[in-house]
Parts: C-alpha cells; sequence; structure tokens
C-alpha cells in the first residue's frame, strides 16, 4: 500500500504511435437485442463551451442506461451473459461479485433475467443506503463487509471459489481477466455510440474525452477504443488524435501515483460520495492501456463534484456524484492556474469538442446539497 501526497494534475508523456487491438462488435450486437436497449442521449452544452473555451462540449448521459440510472448495465451485462455460459452454470448457480454501487446492482439485475441467485458484497457504510437498497430491490443477497473496497473485492472473490459461485468481477488481478475483459467489452458499446452521434451532429470525433475512474475498466474501454489500431492508422479517422483523461476523488486516487511510479500502485481510500470511485488499486487488465494510452489523471474534491452535479442540474442533467465528476475533472484540467500548460498538453483550443463522460445519475447516488 502506497501512502502519496495527492497531486491533483499528473501528465503522461504516452506514445502516439502505441495502439491497441481492434475489437469485434459481439457486444454491441448482444446490447442491441436486449430488451429496451437505446444508445443513450448525448447531450449538447453551448453554455458549458463559453465557460470552457472551446467549439463545443457534449455530455453522454449514462442515467437511462437499459432501465438502470448508470452505464454499469452494459458491462453487466454482457459479462454475465458470458460468464453462465462458460461456466455451463444451472440455475440454481449463485452469481457473486463486489460492489461500491451501481456495478453489483447491474448484476443481480442481469442474474435475475436470466434465472439465477446473486450474492453482492458492498463495503459497510461505503455506499448510499439507497444504493443497497436498490440492490437488494433486485432480490439479490446483500452481504455488508466491514473492510474497504480492495478487501471487500478479496471477500467476495473468496467466497464465491468455496462456493462453485460465479464470480463476475469488474477489477482484474493475476489469474483473473477473462470476466474483466469481458465487462470492458461491454462498455465499448457506449463509445461506439459516442462515434455515431458525434457524426450526426457534424464532428468527427472527440478532442478530449473525460472518464470518471474507480479501478480502470471504463478507463480501459475509452483508451482501447481511442487508441485502437484502426484509429490510429487514420482508417475512417475515428478518434485519432482524442485526448483521454482520468477524473478520481482526492480521496481515493490511485492513477495519478501509478502514473508517477510507472507501475500499479495501491493507495488508502477515505469516505467519499463519489462511492463509486472509492477504489485503490488500478485493474492489473487496464494497466498497460492505461500507462500506453492515458493523457493525464485529475483529481477533484468533494465540493467540486458537488458543484459540477448543480452545474448539470441546471443544464437539465441530473447527474450523480461519480456522473459529475467528468465536469469537475474538465474544469481542474482547462480553467486552473496551469490552463495554458495543461491544454496545450490535451491539445484542446477553442476549436476543440470535449465529450463529458456522465457515468451515473442521481437516482443511483443522490446528490448534496452544495
Amino acid at each position: 500500500m502506497t501512502d502519496t501526497t495527492v497531486t491533483r494534475w499528473v501528465a503522461n508523456d504516452r506514445s502516439t504511435t502505441w495502439s491497441s487491438p481492434d475489437s469485434d462488435d459481439a457486444a454491441l450486437s448482444f446490447h442491441r437485442g436486449l430488451e429496451g436497449y437505446e444508445p443513450t442521449a448525448l447531450i449538447a452544452l453551448p453554455e458549458l463551451a463559453r465557460e470552457l473555451g472551446v467549439a463545443a462540449v457534449f455530455a453522454k448521459d449514462e442515467s437511462t442506461r437499459l432501465g438502470l440510472p448508470a452505464f454499469k448495465a452494459l458491462g453487466a451485462s454482457w459479462a454475465v451473459h458470458r460468464a453462465l455460459e462458460a461456466h455451463q452454470a444451472g440455475t440454481d448457480a449463485e452469481v457473486v461479485t463486489a460492489t461500491d454501487g451501481n456495478h453489483g446492482r447491474a448484476v443481480a439485475r442481469f442474474a435475475r433475467k436470466a434465472g439465477h441467485p446473486a450474492r453482492i458484497f458492498v463495503p459497510a457504510g461505503g455506499i448510499h443506503p439507497s444504493a443497497v437498497a436498490a440492490i437488494r430491490g433486485e432480490d439479490a443477497e446483500v452481504v455488508e463487509v466491514d473492510a474497504g473496497y480492495d478487501q471487500t473485492v478479496a471477500a467476495a472473490a473468496d467466497y464465491a471459489a468455496g462456493s462453485a459461485g460465479v464470480l463476475v468481477q469488474d477489477t482484474a488481478w493475476d489469474g483473473y481477466e477473462e470476466v474483466p475483459g469481458w465487462i470492458v467489452d461491454g462498455y465499448s458499446t457506449l463509445f461506439r455510440e459516442i462515434d455515431s452521434q458525434l457524426r450526426e451532429a457534424g464532428h468527427a470525433s472527440p478532442d478530449l474525452i473525460c472518464v470518471p475512474t474507480g479501478v480502470g475498466s471504463l478507463l480501459q474501454a475509452a483508451l482501447a477504443h481511442y487508441r485502437r489500431a484502426e484509429a490510429n492508422s487514420g482508417q475512417g479517422g475515428e478518434g485519432s488524435g482524442t485526448a483521454v483523461v482520468s477524473v478520481e476523488p482526492d480521496s481515493a486516487a490511485c492513477m495519478g501515483p501509478s502514473l508517477a511510479e510507472g507501475r500499479p500502485v495501491s493507495v488508502e481510500t477515505g469516505q467519499t460520495i463519489m462511492s463509486g470511485l472509492n477504489c485503490g488499486t488500478p485493474s492489473s487488465l487496464a494497466w498497460p492501456l492505461i500507462s500506453n494510452g492515458l493523457d493525464a489523471a485529475v483529481t477533484v474534491s468533494e465540493t467540486a463534484a458537488i458543484e459540477a452535479a448543480h452545474r448539470l442540474a441546471d443544464l437539465g442533467i441530473a447527474a450523480g456524484p461519480c456522473g459529475a465528476a467528468s465536469l469537475a475533472g474538465v474544469r481542474e484540467s482547462l480553467t486552473g492556474d496551469d490552463r495554458v500548460s495543461r491544454r496545450r498538453h490535451l491539445g484542446v483550443d477553442s476549436d476543440s469538442v470535449i465529450v463529458l463522460t456522465i457515468t451515473e445519475g442521481a437516482e443511483a447516488n443522490p446528490v448534496p446539497e452544495a
């Protein structure tokens, strides 16, 4: 466990020639076949574009994803499907995971739809009571662990191994990479939708996308998409030149220290209203893409996340604190004392297009008063 002083901004001088492997459309095709599937909204926010001094700002609003208030439904639906299929699990097999919020509810939902019981481990006191109630509302068994997120993940893994449960965890470690890989593949649908929606709005690709980050699985999906070989080769032009920035709460910021050390490091975590981001260790599966493809890691305070959530609410977007962290991260990156050098590093100017990944709605995680 590394004890680090929080640095608000850590730039990563990535290689512009590095690329991730291209991926197929299997997850997207699966999602299109699900009842209730439709792309979530990409909302233009010209007021924010003026405030930030750029050409356009869009919010990818994940508050209505497949009937759930967060993007996690994309990874959970695909991974539960693949994991049950791979295990050839009978209907009595229990689906198991640990969560700091939305992932657990999504796993419980799609386990129930597949006819399986679910057992969801949560850090005691670490997530909002309404989120725990929502998980129980999916007919899942909730196990509260008197420990932080990393220890809760270990408890879920131990339980699944001892009970022949099907573990569907959204972080990877040595020997456990396949299921987290399916979760990341599921998240790719979000970025494929952004491609289509930006084209419809007359834009080729974002110049900057900001990704709220816990263990890094959604960030991995973003980097896999925007650093794929096809994009970097210039074929079709999608994604070339897109800067990707991770955003974490300053009480659980492991990406910046990991970039600074050149290896994944674990940090002590505290309490945060951004409960879905309260993770102290990067996913081992995500780390190679983060180290090679991320442009910068930024941390934000509780106050900044709350202020961003209220600003988004004024603009008609009911974002939870984790989702609002995207706006807080862009503000930290582009409007602070070091804004000139940071904008230069990210390639952002008055002609740029920015996408905010609003990962959860206020229904998933209520926003405190400012």
